[in-house]
Formats: C-alpha cells, structure tokens, sequence
C-alpha cells in the first residue's frame, strides 16, 4: 500500500482546511453580530444609528463590492476555460472595486470620527466600528491575496490546475465577504437607520 499523497488528495485537504477556515470567520462575525445588536442601543449620550449613517452613501459601497463579486466570479469561469487575459482583467477589476470599497470605508470611518462619532462615543459606536472594521480588514486582506494571485498569474504562460484551485478558493473567501456585507448593510445599516 502506498504512503503517498495524491495531488487530488492534498487539494482536497486543502480546500477542507479552508472550508473550516471560513466557519471560524463565520463564528468570528457572528459573535460581532451578535455584540453590535446588544449594544446597538447603547448610544448614552451619543448620536444613534439614523443620525450618524447615509444610506445613500451605504448603497453605493454595497454596488462597489456586489460588483467586485461579479467580477471575482468572472475571473474563476475564465481560469478554468484557460482564458488567462481575460482572467487577468476579471482579477485586476476585482482589485480596483476592493480598493474602492475600502477606501469608501475608511473615508466613512474618518467622517464620523472627525464629526465626533468615534468608537469612543457610545457602546453602539464602538460595536459598529469594530464589526465593520473586522470586515474591512478582511477585504485588505483579501486584496492582498487577489494581487499576489494576479502577479503569480501574470508571470506563468499558461494556466494550470493549480491556478484554477487557488483563485476558486479566493473567489469563496470574496463571495463569503460579500454575503457577510449583505448582513452588516441589512442589520447595520437598514434596520439601524429604518428601524
């Protein structure tokens, strides 16, 4: 009987580690959901979520990154037809709507600080910055990832299986991120400003 590992064998490995890699996060953000509900009416003195949030401004981050989903899965079904140019440009938008989700976040982040909104103002304020935040770092880390993915691709002259399985397990971690948005922009943000 043979002792070695098949290569389907450890990308199955792989993919599993990853898989309950993701349940940890999810765990993670649900324990920050969870958090931000409790003390989402927490605001003592404070501004509460209808006076602090633009909906408007919210909207438009959330087409930004539904976007970069689309284009994250765009850039799997290339890979694997081998369409790497294509792949490439599907990979580089997905970084460009990263960016500009992030930075759509951060300049909300810096607007309400310099407003007087920090995570020091309230329980509510606190909770919200450091679930939205977690999420933002996420993404920086996910943009990380796609631009070490696309140099990597970049460099080789035709696409392998491999290829094909590391972008398939960021394209998941992006649409995880995604769904997880939708939950802060819904429980957040609509229920906060609506409710």
């Amino acid at each position: 009987m043979s002792t070695h590992t098949t290569v389907s064998e450890k990308n199955a490995t792989a993919e599993l580690g990853f898989w309950m890699y993701l349940m940890t996060d999810l765990m993670l953000f649900a324990s920050l959901f969870a958090t931000f509900y409790i003390l989402r009416v927490g605001v003592a003195d404070g501004p509460t979520a209808a006076e602090v949030f633009d909906i408007n401004y919210v909207m438009a981050q959330t087409l930004v990154l539904l976007a970069s989903s689309v284009t994250s899965g765009m850039a799997l079904v290339s890979m694997k037809f081998s369409m790497k140019k294509q792949a490439l440009v599907f990979l580089g938008a997905t970084i460009l709507l990263g960016v500009g989700f992030l930075a759509l976040e951060l300049n909300e982040f810096i607007a309400l600080a310099t407003e007087g909104n920090s995570w020091t103002t309230s329980a509510f304020l606190s909770s919200y910055f450091t679930l939205v935040g977690t999420h933002g770092l996420h993404i920086f880390i996910g943009l990380i990832w796609a631009s070490v993915l696309f140099v990597a691709l970049a460099k080789q002259p035709v696409v392998s299986d491999n290829h094909v399985r590391k972008l398939s397990l960021f394209t998941m971690f992006w649409h995880f991120l995604d769904l997880v948005w939708i939950f802060i922009f819904a429980v957040v943000y609509v229920i906060g400003v609506y409710a």
